[in-house]
Parts: C-alpha cells; sequence; structure tokens
C-alpha cells in the first residue's frame, strides 16, 4: 500500500527536505503541483484532498487558507507553520512532549509541527516541570543560536549573497521579546509565563542550540544537577531521535568548546547537562532544518500513519 502525499508549499525550505526524504520510500506516493499551479485554488484543493497526508509549508495566512480547502475527513493535515501550534483543535506534532503524546499523533487529522527554537526549549523544560524540578511560575530564560537557514530563502540569500553589510558576526534578533515561537514555548511546557528569550542567527548554513541556565537553589532544597540529569535520563530513555549526553566528570570531562552543528545531517536531539554546586545548564542540540523543521514533520506523519517512526529519518 502506498500513501499518498502532498507537500503545500514545495518549493520553500522546508517543503524541499521533506520532498527529500519521501521521495527515496517506495511506500509514497507523491503528488506533485505544476510550477504554474502553485498559487491555483482549485488545483490545490483538489490535491489536498487526494491526499492521505498533507503537509502545509506556507505562511501563516496562507496555511489557515489551505486548512479552509480541505473536505475530505480522511486527509491528515501537518502544518509546519505557525498557525495552529497552540490551537486546542490540533496535537502538538512532538511525539516525545510526554506519554500518550503518540497516541494522539496517531488519531488526529491536525497536527502542528513544533519550531525549532521551541522544541529544543520545550525537550529541556518540559521534564523537569512534569516531575516539579521547575515551578511553573518560575522566571526562565533561554539563549538559541542557529544557522542562516532558519530564516528561510530570504535569510538565505542574504547571507549567501552577501546582499546585506556586517553579517559576518552573530546577529541578536527579536528584541522586542515577541518571538513568534513563544506562545508554544510556553503552552507546552506547563510554564505559566514566557521565557526570556535571546535567539542569535551565525554565519553558517545549520544546526542549533538552545541553552537554558538555571540557580540550582530556586529548583528546590536537596537538587543538584545530577538530579536533573537523572530526570532526563529517564524521561527519555528509550527514545530513538534522543539522546541525554553523559553528565560530564572522570571519565566523561566537558568538552574544550561547545559543537552547535554537532547533530546536523542527522534527525536527533542531542541533550546536555552541565553543572556546579550550585548551577546548572542545559543545552539541546538538533539540525534546525532535521529534526528541527523537517525531519520532525515525517516524524509525525510516520507515527500517525502507523508505520516505523524513524523510517526515511
Amino acid at each position: 500500500m502506498k500513501y499518498r502525499v502532498f507537500v503545500d508549499g514545495q518549493e520553500g525550505t522546508t517543503g524541499l527536505r521533506i520532498h527529500e526524504y519521501l521521495a527515496r520510500r517506495d511506500d509514497i506516493e507523491l503528488l506533485r503541483i505544476d510550477a504554474d499551479k502553485r498559487k491555483d485554488r482549485a488545483t490545490r484543493a483538489e490535491l489536498l484532498n487526494a491526499a492521505d497526508v498533507a503537509f502545509l509549508c506556507l505562511p501563516d495566512a496562507a496555511a489557515r487558507e489551505a486548512v479552509a480547502l480541505v473536505r475530505n475527513p480522511k486527509t491528515c493535515l501537518i502544518d509546519a507553520s505557525t498557525a495552529h501550534r497552540t490551537d486546542p483543535d490540533w496535537v502538538f506534532g512532538l511525539p516525545e512532549l510526554a506519554p500518550g503524546q503518540r497516541d494522539k499523533i496517531r488519531a488526529s487529522k491536525r497536527i502542528a509541527n513544533p519550531g525549532c527554537h521551541a522544541l529544543s526549549f520545550i525537550l529541556l523544560l518540559r521534564p523537569l516541570v512534569d516531575a516539579g524540578l521547575v515551578n511553573p511560575d518560575q522566571a526562565v530564560s533561554a539563549t538559541s543560536i542557529s544557522g542562516y537557514s532558519g530564516g528561510g530563502r530570504k535569510m538565505i540569500a542574504q547571507y549567501e549573497g552577501k546582499t546585506v553589510p556586517r553579517l559576518d558576526s552573530p546577529r541578536p534578533y527579536s528584541l522586542k521579546f515577541a518571538h513568534k515561537h513563544l506562545p508554544e514555548m510556553v503552552a507546552h511546557t506547563g510554564l505559566r509565563h514566557a521565557p526570556i528569550f535571546m535567539p542569535i542567527v551565525a554565519n553558517y548554513y545549520k544546526g542549533l542550540a538552545v541553552s537554558v541556565p538555571l540557580h540550582l537553589s530556586q529548583l528546590g532544597a536537596g537538587v543538584t544537577g545530577s538530579l536533573v540529569h537523572k530526570t532526563m535520563e529517564q524521561r527519555y530513555r528509550g527514545e530513538p531521535l534522543i539522546r541525554v549526553q553523559p553528565l560530564p566528570d572522570d571519565a566523561h570531562p566537558s568538552p574544550e568548546y561547545f559543537d552547535v552543528q554537532g547533530c546536523n545531517d542527522t534527525n536527533r536531539v542531542d541533550i546536555f547537562v552541565f553543572s556546579s554546586d550550585t548551577q546548572a545548564l542545559l543545552i539541546s542540540r538538533l539540525d534546525n532544518l532535521g529534526k528541527g523543521a523537517s525531519g520532525a514533520a515525517v516524524q509525525a506523519m510516520n507515527v500517525h500513519l502507523g508505520v516505523e517512526e524513524t523510517l526515511g529519518l
């Protein structure tokens, strides 16, 4: 049996990568749209409704318009935009979010793909909130550094075409505390307040790392870096795409520097806990075009269809 799949927005960075993943699979029939029909509503509607799974790799407004075109109750939509990530009628497409999340993804026809920064942040904080180590009212900050491919085709052109001056240095942005990933970072961690979030884009193509600093004294009496690490290990034990790295000690010394690109060309997430007697630093690393975008979407599709979760990844 072949599943029919349509990518609405197949020319964008995420859509192209999804096509690359799926073109290698013999269980997938890719439905393609002619270049001159990409904005034709009738043609798009026909393909959306003919698909078993349709990926929406579109801006938010266009994604909402695409949803309105779907009349087939059997079509599963996986939306890579920000439009539905906190919508209660949509399931958040992060299988590792919590026990039971895979069942929700399997049962739903409306799946919202997580954002790259948000996914990394959520994987660090959700286990600690669920375990009671981080109070939902706690003030949290996070920094994310990523390659310029995360900004899509326009930003890629700026960096590779040298059309904007002074891009050699790392560039903090979203300095008005209104980054589009913040709502899902709150909604899916259990936190009640948005973190102070500093995203930084740097002059390399891909690779992302989110870091969250914590004062152990704010986590409660007796909480140590070792307990934080153990909580992560227990939560993600058996997860095929998440690796909790060893807590640095004499046998596993801390690296001289942190390799932000260490997960590039994979679909895994590496989680690190660095700590002293009083502080901890949590870091989550991934390929922002893999597990941070297209890989996550394909993983959610696999879960929904009931096939092997890492098939094609």
